[in-house]
């Protein structure tokens, strides 16, 4: 099969492509700059010029390939708006390209819209409209579902760790060692699902062979590790001291990130687990910060 990823050279987009490629698919990765796409191309990947913004080349894309792995996002937590607006335009036009053919489209969700209760793949999110979080991009794909596109929602865990992860715990362990203390919210007591990016990886791989239209996939391997424990595991292996922050001061801490690390996000992914067979076997978060890569200052960006 002949798959479009976007976000190919990113997180998780990385690690899907090698998965692609060992199981024998054929791959094209937008790639937004020559360094993204030489990657790309010592990976064994095609590497197609543009990014989110340029709807021209999200269209070329999809109409060249078998199937459509979106994984791109801007992630711009100064501007959301403008992440929002990109994402539901990406999803619009690219399932506009795959009206009326039965070529999957697959697309990265999240479980974080209904905190303090715990989420299943039955769950709809209430997300809709260009205004609101992810653009609504996951209610337009459903859209498209009952429009005869094979639409597939893959809601990633908010951790989506291993070596080299530079998203949010990258981000909790920067705000650690600038400010010498590893600091949870309140009790802690509030939950973060997570998964291996490996894991991950290889569950995208085995809902765009076999999920059927109209899927949501929960990319969840633990249902929640409380933040207190997470906080805990980066004193250590910073060697700091561990504290708490007032919620009211969870802004002033923490940053932009500081309103996320205070949700209770509980998901599940038992009904993931029983469709695709899938049985997560990479280290668990709490592992993963135990083995200390998160704490080598020479993270890949």
């Amino acid at each position: 099969m002949h798959v479009f990823v976007t976000g190919a050279s990113g997180w998780i987009g990385s690690a899907t492509v090698v998965e692609l490629l060992a199981a024998g698919h054929r791959v094209t990765g937008l790639a937004r700059s020559t360094a993204s796409a030489d990657r790309l191309r010592a990976r064994g990947v095609e590497p197609l010029t543009g990014d989110l913004d340029d709807l021209g080349s999200l269209r070329r894309g999809a109409a060249g390939a078998d199937a459509v792995i979106h994984l791109a996002n801007k992630h711009d937590f100064a501007d959301p708006a403008s992440s929002n607006r990109a994402e539901r335009a990406a999803v619009q036009t690219i399932g506009d390209e795959l009206l009326g053919s039965t070529r999957p489209f697959l697309f990265a969700s999240g479980v974080a819209f209904s905190p303090g209760r715990r989420i299943t793949e039955q769950d709809v999110s209430p997300f809709r409209g260009r205004d609101s979080p992810r653009g609504g991009s996951e209610a337009l794909g459903m859209d498209f579902a009952e429009r005869g596109v094979h639409s597939v929602s893959l809601r990633f865990a908010p951790t989506v760790h291993g070596p080299r992860d530079h998203g949010f715990i990258a981000e909790i362990v920067r705000i650690a060692r600038q400010r010498d203390a590893s600091a949870y919210v309140g009790d802690g007591a509030n939950r973060w699902p997570a998964v291996h990016v490996i894991d991950a990886a290889q569950l995208v791989i085995r809902a765009l062979e076999t999920a059927p239209a109209g899927s949501v996939v929960h990319a969840v391997a633990e249902e929640g590790v409380s933040t207190r424990q997470i906080a805990e595991s980066v004193g250590q292996g910073l060697g700091v001291p561990v504290i708490s922050v007032p919620a009211a001061d969870a802004g002033a801490h923490f940053g932009w990130i500081g309103a996320f690390f205070a949700l209770d996000l509980p998901a599940s992914s038992e009904a993931t687990r029983e469709r695709f067979q899938w049985t997560p076997s990479r280290p668990t978060l709490l592992e993963d910060l135990g083995a200390g890569a998160y704490f080598d200052t020479k993270v890949e960006r």
